[in-house]
């Protein structure tokens, strides 16, 4: 009986001994959950950006590109290279009229280009840069003259015809046919006019006799 009693006694024991272990452990985890986190107290970097300078947008064009030549001139320069619509580029400056921009262009001598500045939008103040040297070519076209000659055709002169003045005009006159008047001779027509008055005075007579 008594044996009984004492191992009953010692499971309570063990009982409650968990149960308070427990419940210390429970309230353990309770206030470290209560508990403010901690706060870093390391410094904490901050993001700069970094300053654009100047640059320029190809607008858009009937080509969809537009051309960059080694120098501010379609003349004296060599296209280097293109830029198609919506690219951007940084521009470096803008020649002394003020109608070219230079821009960084990898990949050729130098590492610059020239545009036009109507085929691009111009964002930023670009300071005047001298143009480069126009490239020369390395051998100078010369001609022989002998080869020359060769082919040179020389046209004998052509003389003139002389002018010779014509023979001075004479105009000629005609002999009138009319026969000269001889003295002591009635003329023919009063001749006729004497009859043509004897005819109309006759035939008033013969007129009034009836």
């Amino acid at each position: 009986m008594f044996a009984s009693n004492r191992k009953t006694l010692l499971f309570a024991g063990c009982c409650s001994l968990l149960f308070i272990v427990a419940l210390l452990a429970g309230q353990a985890s309770l206030a470290q959950a209560g508990s403010p986190a901690q706060i870093p107290t390391g410094s904490i970097p901050t993001v700069t950006g970094t300053p654009v300078g100047a640059l320029v947008i190809v607008i858009d064009n009937d080509q969809g590109f537009v051309n960059l030549r080694a120098g501010p001139s379609t003349v004296a320069y060599d296209i280097v290279g293109v830029l198609v619509v919506g690219q951007q580029a940084p521009a470096i400056g803008r020649s002394p009229g003020g109608d070219w921009i230079e821009v960084a262009y990898p990949g050729v001598p130098g590492g610059v280009a020239w545009i036009w500045k109507d085929l691009v939008e111009v964002r930023g103040n670009l300071p005047v840069i001298e143009p480069p040297p126009t490239s020369t070519p390395a051998v100078t076209a010369t001609i022989d003259p002998t080869l020359a000659a060769q082919f040179l055709v020389e046209a004998p002169p052509t003389r003139l015809p002389t002018y010779t003045a014509p023979a001075p005009y004479v105009s000629p006159t005609m002999p009138s046919d009319a026969p000269a008047a001889v003295p002591g001779r009635v003329p023919m027509g009063l001749v006729i006019i004497g009859l043509a008055a004897i005819g109309v005075l006759g035939t008033l007579i013969s007129f009034l006799s009836r």
